[in-house]
């Protein structure tokens, strides 16, 4: 089908800083990253010690019709391989093409979880810098956190493969053996980090939630990362 479909691509901020990627909306059934990506940059929560390159919807065809996949039924969060099989991804990685980025932060939403959690996918060898404080300020302001501990959550196969840690709300995975599990199916947060990216961090709401609470738990998690990230 091949439908013309636009991407939308912000840059803030000064050169002279190390530049952090945010970017929603890669399923658009996951409609809270979006708007809560907008937000951010609308009340000036950015922290300025940072440029940005930001993609307020990797997925604008999948957004409008509240669909997980692409207009031509792909999953864009699987099409980050050889060069990019979707027409989304082929975008985001020819418009990245030797950027370098000190973070990653991705915003997402799952149907199945009843709070908020967080993946904090590293490079082999590299210690967690984030994903443990993000917990804490969702803690502090009295927002939801998923028991990823409790083997009644399903991770998905890759999560037994790959992880190197699993607490209450965040998940810490290593980046070569998740690539290992994907195959030819690789998610943009492992293309980036085979290169591009130091760290890349995928925030998840619960759908079940009412939307002004998914919306502030992306913002505080935004926001405590970026915190973290000097």
């Amino acid at each position: 089908m091949n439908a013309p479909r636009t991407l939308l691509l912000v840059e803030v901020g000064s050169e002279r800083h190390h530049t952090i990627a945010l970017g929603a909306g890669m399923h658009g059934d996951e409609p809270a990253g979006p708007w809560a990506l907008l937000g951010l940059v609308r009340d000036r929560m950015l922290d300025e010690r940072f440029a940005y390159r930001i993609w307020p919807c990797f997925n604008p065809s999948g957004f409008a019709a509240g669909s997980r996949r692409n207009i031509e039924g792909a999953d864009v969060n699987r099409s980050f391989s050889r060069g990019g099989t979707t027409p989304e991804s082929r975008a985001i990685i020819t418009t990245n093409r030797d950027r370098k980025f000190a973070l990653s932060i991705d915003l997402h939403e799952d149907f199945e979880a009843q709070g908020f959690y967080a993946y904090e996918t590293l490079r082999t060898g590299e210690q967690s810098h984030y994903a443990r404080h993000v917990i804490t300020a969702l803690d502090d302001a009295g927002l939801p956190v998923q028991g990823l501990e409790d083997e009644a959550f399903d991770l998905g196969p890759a999560g037994v493969r790959s992880v190197q840690l699993i607490e209450r709300g965040s998940v810490v995975v290593d980046a070569k053996a998740e690539s290992a599990f994907f195959g030819d199916g690789l998610p943009m947060s492992l293309f980036l980090l085979r290169g591009a990216a130091q760290c890349a961090l995928t925030f998840e709401t619960p759908l079940a939630r009412g939307w002004d609470e998914r919306i502030a738990m992306h913002r505080i998690a935004v926001t405590t990362a970026l915190a973290r990230a000097g």
